[in-house]
């Protein structure tokens, strides 16, 4: 099978709330077998997240801590959800700038900015301090920093096959292990990873 039969979607034009997944051939080793989450796409340009890469030595309670959100003592009484909230490494753009993925029973007005099938993005300290009262959305990854393309940039990337693309499933998205995300949405194409390794651009 070829990449561009795979590619579900991307006669229909724009790719917002879709997945774009790394080919083992992809050259820009920062986003090596990366799986990325397309908050926007339009003819300005895109702008995903990366979603299966952990930001290392960062803990969203710590995080919380050095952007005095709480203060250090009230860590142990953080919710569970707060405790437990994945800190990721979005991509190189902005890397000292936070961005909340999430479900969208969760809305700041002027501020949220809704994508695709229940998920959002809100990029405001406002919804992290409602995370860690517990107020926060049922669904949430914090990601620093962002991938992003300039116009026809990543049309041109999709072509030269260095991306797949398919739909984004929510348990994918917010529940399914950051090691497990590459190979899960391979497989929501009917590949099997193993299929793809040394096999990119051929028939």
């Amino acid at each position: 099978m070829r990449a561009e039969q795979a590619r579900s979607g991307e006669t229909s034009g724009y790719l917002d709330g879709q997945l774009l997944i790394a080919m083992p051939g992809m050259s820009d080793e920062r986003f090596s077998r990366s799986v990325i989450y397309v908050c926007a796409h339009s003819d300005e340009g895109a702008m995903g997240i990366i979603v299966n890469r952990p930001a290392p030595d960062l803990s969203f309670p710590d995080l919380l801590v050095q952007l005095d959100i709480i203060p250090p003592e009230d860590v142990i009484r953080l919710p569970t959800q707060a405790e437990r909230m994945q800190v990721l490494r979005g991509g190189p753009v902005e890397t000292g700038r936070g961005f909340v993925l999430h479900s969208a029973d969760f809305f700041i007005d002027n501020s949220t900015l809704p994508i695709d099938d229940g998920v959002c993005l809100t990029a405001t300290v406002d919804i992290l301090k409602a995370i860690a009262r517990g107020e926060g959305p049922a669904s949430a990854m914090l990601a620093l920093g962002y991938s992003g393309w300039s116009p026809g940039q990543l049309e041109s990337e999709i072509q030269a096959n260095g991306w797949l693309n398919c739909p984004a499933h929510l348990n994918l998205l917010f529940e399914a292990s950051l090691d497990a995300r590459y190979d899960l949405a391979l497989r929501a194409l009917g590949i099997e990873p193993g299929m793809l390794s040394g096999q990119a651009g051929h028939a």
